[in-house]
């Protein structure tokens, strides 16, 4: 066994009851461990995995209210910092009971995202060595990485927690950062400690809102950093709180609850206060004879003194330019995106499909930034067009052309679009006398107005769009069939919210722009997940917009959604294995309901939604014919 690394000789010993290797693990693993065993836990075995009632989450939330209030927002900003990691961030009581979490998609789908959820129970004592727990059980911030966990289940999973201490040095909370593989993350280690004493730093302002608070360091440059001592101290001098920083910084000294500040510090209170209220920042020695710079954060009664501003706002997160402004984590969107550009360039018209409120107008802008084009982005929503006026307004028209046109004319819209791109959205509601005229401009880009002679050439992209089946309004003769295969030179497929996989990536996003920095957790997002939204993107806009009017706190969880609304069907049009988990579930209806649509043919199916065939062989319930396709 020589040749094994520390981990692999530990986990050895591990399963098969010996002695763990001096020196294999760190000590507080090796420690950790050994307590596990003590208390009977089976590493071999999956761990228990309780999770309380909704109701005993509710209490634990409100008897840790100001503590969560602060935490919701350094999570959302934690999160911003590591966004892209397949990360989660949990915040737990003192207990090590799951509250709250914020996580990205890719997480939060995988096996131990559905583990980490409000109500589960990570202590020590249940779930082994694992960072939350040990954190709660010393004291100290902690990292387990990959193998250090006690369960062998838990072997794929690398973790960082910190303690949340209240102003009286007891841990009242947890918070902790979670990722799917081994890599070792001591930057997000750092950054989680960091969010904790934040955290605290605040807890002090709020909960010592009677006292003077001082921030106190050996450097002057630090007193407005995280590595400042942070004092509290009552209107006579008694100390009523104080950070570990500064209990780091005053060591040896009685830096305790109760002390008084003249035991602390060489210049008396008086003296101190008078320097510190009427010229700011003073220096002043301690007991031990150290100098330290010090300055007034806070006068009691909640009155804060003159200090650098603290931006307490998320950052909105930064777009990279070559990127839609529109979320598309979605494998369907992602790879529509991916032939758009190819498309635009080589001038295709280009058909999007979808219900009322995906996004098709926001896909053909995106359409026209990546073609390049110098000329104007033109939309004319066809439906909104007069018939007997709609050939005039897209092709334009000469003075006095017809009865009540205006007295200078019209170049059109065609003309206003020229080199650049014109947006046919609706495009199912163009009136069948002006089809023919549409297709004749296609063929040639020659533009005569009504009543007029000059016949000009233009460069136009045509992007159309439409939430109605083009093709059985063809069938039903409503539609040319020439006009429609001329416009569906490239299709792409928007699919509607409830099937998308990017759904949390979406209500983030529409969050960030409509209050930025504001906190979702991830319950609120599964709350949201469950309904229809017949109305996809603009009916959640409307359902945040309402949230963020009767929230009552800076943050938006499930409590912040009590309408009722229609929810999918969790039993019936899905396949079983989907049943459990409502993006998959909402994929799998959409697939079938195409499926349907296409008269059960697959490979129709997998063009619309853009789609493998062996992914909806999987969701249709075709075992046969999906064992024939993978052999």
């Amino acid at each position: 066994m020589q040749h094994l690394s520390g981990i692999d000789r530990a986990r050895y010993a591990l399963e098969k009851g010996q002695r763990i290797p001096v020196g294999a693990l760190q000590p507080v693993v090796a420690a950790s461990w050994q307590r596990c065993r003590d208390n009977g836990l089976d590493p071999h075995k999956p761990p228990p995995q309780q999770v309380i009632s909704f109701s005993d989450i509710k209490r634990r939330r409100e008897a840790k209210s100001a503590m969560r209030h602060l935490a919701l927002a350094e999570m959302q900003l934690l999160y911003s910092q590591i966004a892209g990691s397949n990360f989660m961030i949990a915040l737990a009581d003192a207990d090590g009971v799951v509250m709250d979490t914020i996580s990205d998609q890719h997480f939060a789908d995988s096996e131990a995202g559905r583990a980490i959820l409000p109500g589960s129970v990570w202590s020590e004592g249940e779930r082994g060595t694992n960072a939350l727990g040990l954190a709660a059980a010393i004291g100290t911030s902690v990292a387990i990485y990959g193998r250090e966990h006690y369960f062998a289940g838990h072997g794929h999973l690398s973790c960082m927690a910190a303690p949340i201490l209240n102003p009286h040095g007891e841990i009242c909370g947890l918070l902790d950062a979670s990722c799917t593989h081994e890599a070792r993350q001591e930057h997000t280690h750092a950054l989680v400690r960091m969010a904790a004493a934040q955290i605290e730093k605040g807890l002090v302002y709020r909960e010592c809102s009677d006292s003077f608070v001082f921030a106190f360091h050996p450097r002057v440059e630090y007193l407005d950093t995280l590595s400042a001592g942070l004092l509290s101290v009552s209107p006579d001098g008694c100390v009523t709180s104080i950070n570990s920083r500064g209990k780091v910084l005053l060591a040896g000294l009685p830096a305790m609850l109760g002390s008084h500040f003249d035991t602390l510090f060489e210049a008396g209170f008086g003296a101190a206060m008078d320097g510190l209220l009427n010229g700011g920042c003073i220096r002043i020695r301690d007991r031990a004879g150290s100098g330290v710079f010090m300055i007034c954060r806070q006068i009691g009664q909640g009155r804060l003194a003159a200090r650098k501003p603290v931006a307490s706002a998320v950052p909105p997160l930064l777009q990279k330019q070559d990127m839609p402004d529109f979320v598309c984590d979605d494998h369907s969107v992602k790879r529509s995106l991916g032939d758009v550009s190819s498309a635009a360039k080589l001038r295709m018209p280009m058909h999007i499909t979808g219900e009322t409120g995906t996004g098709k107008e926001l896909m053909a802008r995106h359409i026209h930034r990546v073609s390049g084009r110098k000329g104007e982005f033109v939309a004319v929503n066809c439906g909104a067009v007069p018939e007997d006026l709609f050939i005039a307004e897209i092709f334009g028209h000469e003075r006095g052309a017809f009865t009540n046109a205006r007295t200078e004319g019209a170049p059109g819209l065609v003309r206003s679009a020229d080199r650049g791109t014109l947006f046919l959205d609706e495009v199912a509601e163009i009136p069948l006398a002006a089809q023919t005229s549409l297709l004749r401009f296609l063929d040639s880009m020659e533009v005569r107005a009504v009543g007029g002679q000059k016949v000009d050439k233009v460069d136009v992209q045509i992007v159309s769009a439409t939430n109605r089946d083009l093709e059985r309004m063809v069938t039903e003769r409503l539609f040319r069939a020439d006009l429609y295969y001329r416009l569906n030179a490239f299709t792409v497929h928007l699919p509607p919210l409830r099937a998308r996989s990017d759904f949390a990536a979406i209500v983030r996003y529409l969050m960030e722009k409509m209050a930025p920095g504001m906190p979702v957790t991830d319950a609120a997002i599964a709350n949201l997940s469950m309904r229809h939204w017949q109305g996809n993107i603009r009916e959640l806009k409307t359902v945040l917009q309402r949230a963020l009017v009767r929230r009552r706190t800076d943050y938006i969880d499930e409590d912040c959604f009590d309408e009722a609304v229609p929810a999918l069907n969790s039993s019936e049009d899905c396949c079983e294995e989907c049943r459990r988990r409502p993006l998959s579930r909402a994929k799998c209806q959409e697939i079938r309901s195409v499926y349907r649509r296409t008269n059960e043919n697959v490979s129709q199916t997998a063009r619309a939604l853009g789609l493998s065939r062996t992914t909806v062989y999987k969701h249709v319930g075709s075992p046969q014919g999906y064992r024939t396709l993978v052999e």
